[in-house]
């Protein structure tokens, strides 16, 4: 039997939604139709009481496509049980980097198409996670703003986001970083603005990876980028959600940024995180057209995060 779904839009933002009194193991294909129907409208759910393992968690992300790594650990807390907090270690540098505004896998050669994530251990306070509606920042700029946007180009890099921050990890001995995202491949060239493959809404695509846009000066990048990230993360186009341990989100990657909210970090937080992958045909690089996921993004996954 089909399930209903009781919806609950977040209030006084422009997207988002609450998805009640659901287990999405046990979703059906009607309804697993509609809670893909509501993804596309509201880009980001959130579903309240799951409890997932790792393997339900990713078995869900794989209903929305092919995944670009499994269930990951975003933590302070190692395999061992040790909990980080120094500013000098890389766990702890990631986790902090991960407080800008940005677009999943912008930096590679497909774009994430989405991600569900998980409150495993949450702290005291602190440790939320925000979110920003691209498509509403796309429509609240002023015309003369978008046409300068209009057929704009900008390269997205962790190397660049991590060095501008001075949160670059460990460098290894081959001179390499050796971690997720670290590739040297060519630098990821995106347009400023995207039109989502199934909505055709436009939304800014920008963020923290964001530099270097193509035709301007350095300086004159950096400004454009800068304020056009702080304007698309003002209200009402934003979410910041306090975590209960139990709750599962997903959102839409190819048009809603989002961020780590900081925490005292010698207070344990666990989260779970399963990238799904991008349609190539649509998420790929300007410059990587027709570009396959990376064979390697499992195996170099557990290398940043466990």
């Amino acid at each position: 039997m089909k399930t209903r779904l009781r919806i609950s839009p977040i209030e006084n933002t422009t997207f988002g939604a609450w998805v009640h009194d659901l287990d999405v193991r046990e979703l059906d294909e009607e309804s697993f139709a509609d809670v893909y129907d509501a993804w596309i409208e509201y880009g980001l759910l959130i579903f309240p009481g799951q409890f997932l393992s790792k393997d339900e968690q990713d078995t869900f992300a794989r209903r929305f496509g092919e995944l670009e790594f499994t269930a990951a650990a975003i933590s302070n807390i190692t395999s061992d049980g040790t909990v980080h907090s120094a500013e000098d270690n890389d766990l702890v540098k990631s986790l902090k980097g991960n407080q800008d505004w940005h677009f999943d896998s912008t930096y590679m050669p497909v774009q994430a198409k989405g991600a569900v994530f998980t409150a495993e251990i949450v702290p005291p306070s602190g440790g939320d996670t925000g979110w920003t509606d691209a498509r509403a920042a796309y429509d609240a700029l002023d015309d003369a703003t978008k046409e300068l946007l209009e057929g704009k180009q900008a390269y997205h890099s962790l190397y660049y986001s991590m060095g501008r921050s001075n949160l670059l990890p460990t460098m290894k001995e081959d001179g390499s970083y050796g971690l997720y995202g670290y590739h040297d491949m060519d630098v990821s060239l995106r347009p400023l603005t995207k039109v989502h493959p199934v909505t055709g809404r436009t939304n800014l695509l920008l963020g923290r990876h964001a530099h270097n846009i193509v035709g301007m000066s350095e300086a004159d990048s950096t400004a454009l980028i800068d304020k056009l990230n702080a304007a698309a993360s003002q209200p009402p186009r934003t979410y910041q959600h306090q975590w209960t341990a139990g709750e599962a989100v997903i959102w839409d990657n190819r048009c809603v940024m989002h961020r780590g909210v900081p925490w005292k970090m010698d207070e344990p937080r666990r989260m779970w995180h399963t990238r799904i992958a991008g349609d190539p045909v649509t998420e790929s690089a300007v410059n990587h057209a027709s570009a396959e996921l990376s064979p390697q993004a499992e195996a170099m996954k557990s290398q940043l995060f466990d």
